[in-house]
């Protein structure tokens, strides 16, 4: 039986507010690879010289973190992207229109469109198993949409003999869920804010960043 592996990492940006107080963009992210994850070690390492140099952080998310703790981390995720994959899904939210805006619809619909295009890159027929990772979902009927989504996308692209998994953890707990996290991050502020300094260092890897609304308005009435 094949060994190989293909795990998926998910994120999301912007919230899910479609009034004009909301966020302009919805941006959903994936980190795609194999083992062994190199930057673990390094992640880890940096977490605990960040502790024994007086700050007190449990785990990095790319929004609340320091500029100074953002550039480590960037650091070593450009060290590291040997065999990464970057996908990204960027919806202009003010074009969704009102059928899809309800977040049990929305969500699911965009992370099927986006783990579609993932896998589509991938000879599927030589992994063993497809594992995706989120971070804990708290509201339930938004996590068995999810799911729901991520099951019927992987099912119809994955080789009758091929199985797969989705998986929620916490982000605490999970390396590449905070790396994903500050990919997405990095994306988000490109097209948010026009800062792509972190963009920059994340380019190579980047695959698409597919404008969701610009080619399929239609599907949102």
């Amino acid at each position: 039986m094949n060994g190989r592996f293909l795990y998926v990492f998910l994120d999301e940006a912007g919230n899910f507010d479609f009034s004009p107080g909301g966020t302009k963009y919805f941006i959903l992210s994936a980190i795609s690879k194999e083992r062994p994850f190199r930057a673990y070690q390094e992640m880890t390492e940096l977490k605990y010289n960040l502790v024994e140099s007086g700050k007190d952080i449990e785990y990095f998310h790319a929004s609340e973190d320091a500029q100074a703790v953002r550039n480590e981390v960037f650091a070593i995720i450009q060290r590291n992207l040997g065999g990464v994959r970057v996908d990204s899904l960027v919806v202009e939210k003010r074009k969704v229109g009102p059928a899809m805006r309800p977040e049990e619809y929305f969500y699911p619909r965009m992370l099927g469109y986006l783990l579609r295009y993932v896998l589509n890159g991938y000879v599927l027929d030589q992994y063993r198993e497809v594992i995706v990772f989120t971070d804990q979902i708290p509201v339930k009927k938004k996590r068995s949409a999810i799911e729901k989504a991520a099951k019927v996308t992987l099912a119809g692209m994955l080789p009758k003999t091929a199985r797969y998994r989705v998986l929620h953890h916490d982000s605490k707990s999970n390396m590449d869920l905070q790396i994903v996290d500050y990919c997405n991050w990095a994306i988000y502020r490109k097209w948010d804010a026009q800062d792509e300094r972190s963009y920059q260092l994340i380019r190579p890897v980047i695959v698409s960043e597919f404008d969701f609304c610009r080619t399929v308005t239609t599907l949102f009435y």
